[in-house]
């Protein structure tokens, strides 16, 4: 029995060390055929903002922003409808409906990226341009909402990502909520809270859960592509401006890598590759090591707490 145990935990552990070598592969992999810009531009490339294929020029920071922009933008108006969804869905939905809500909200994930992308150019592009023609002139002097009138721009791409995110976000959120004990919620009944009271209290206490499915929902924005491509505008350049047209690392590897026709292009754009591959792995290391804290802080609170209570 032991030498069977002994060899599946084996086995078992040999199926998890893929993923790592998955993982190893794909960046040596990412940094070997990058090397010819690596080696001309070194950490310039991370910094400068001239994207030049003709001058053989390239610098990634435009890109890099714009990944960076466009994810946290979704990830702010992401955030709050997807907890109201999963506390709606968990909590306060009549038994009738709570089924078609979560087979709506897993078919929203469904959905694909092409097909996200064609209903903001017909229908959520022209809304953004109506929008800005319809702001007055002193908020379009703001650094925030200048730029021309065209529809296409982060906001649009902002929003895009925002709905795309939504279902997973919400999906993990209700998850956690179910998790969470029934005493939790009778104990807050019993001192004599409202509803509203009680469900902010099992928020408190799928904390760590939640913010996971934030993060989740983060590291699906940052490499989205084809519904961004189609709506942000593709300019390379650094703006605050929500209606300005920018450009995503994952937009510029799509546009372009059939146009590479120098190995110096070529591999210009495989770096960006390995840019946005460093950057999601550094993001998801402290999205978990967040988590790990928040959740070591509320071990540590619930150990501490009988003993006060103890001494009191």
């Amino acid at each position: 029995m032991r030498s069977r145990d002994l060899g599946f935990r084996i086995g078992t552990g040999a199926f998890a060390l893929v993923l790592v070598l998955i993982v190893v592969a794909i960046g040596v992999e990412l940094t070997r055929q990058s090397m010819l810009s690596i080696e001309k531009f070194g950490f310039n490339f991370w910094r400068t903002q001239t994207w030049d294929p003709v001058a053989g020029d390239f610098g990634a920071l435009p890109f890099i922003w714009g990944t960076l922009y466009s994810s946290v933008l979704a990830l702010t108006l992401a955030t709050p409808v997807s907890i109201g969804i999963a506390v709606f869905i968990s909590e306060l939905s009549p038994a009738r409906i709570r089924q078609p809500l979560v087979f709506l909200t897993e078919l929203l994930a469904a959905i694909p990226s092409i097909v996200y992308g064609l209903w903001g150019i017909f229908v959520l592009v022209p809304l953004i341009r109506s929008l800005e023609t319809w702001l007055p002139s002193s908020l379009r002097a703001l650094p925030l909402f200048s730029g021309p009138p065209v529809g296409v721009g982060m906001l649009s791409a902002g929003v895009i990502l925002a709905i795309m995110v939504i279902p997973f976000t919400s999906s993990v959120a209700r998850e956690v909520l179910k998790s969470v004990p029934i005493a939790q919620r009778e104990g807050a009944y019993a001192l004599g809270a409202t509803r509203f009271e009680a469900i902010r209290a099992a928020l408190f206490f799928a904390r760590t859960g939640i913010v996971g499915a934030i993060m989740l929902g983060f590291g699906r924005a940052l490499g989205e592509t084809m519904a961004v491509t189609m709506v942000i505008g593709n300019n390379p350049q650094i703006s605050a401006s929500l209606f300005a047209p920018q450009y995503t690392m994952a937009a510029v590897l799509a546009n372009e890598f059939t146009e590479a026709d120098t190995e110096l292009y070529l591999d210009a754009l495989i770096e960006i590759g390995l840019v946005l591959f460093i950057i999601t792995l550094v993001i998801n290391g402290l999205s978990r090591l967040l988590i790990w804290s928040m959740a070591r802080s509320t071990t540590r609170a619930q150990a501490v707490a009988p003993a006060v209570e103890a001494a009191a």
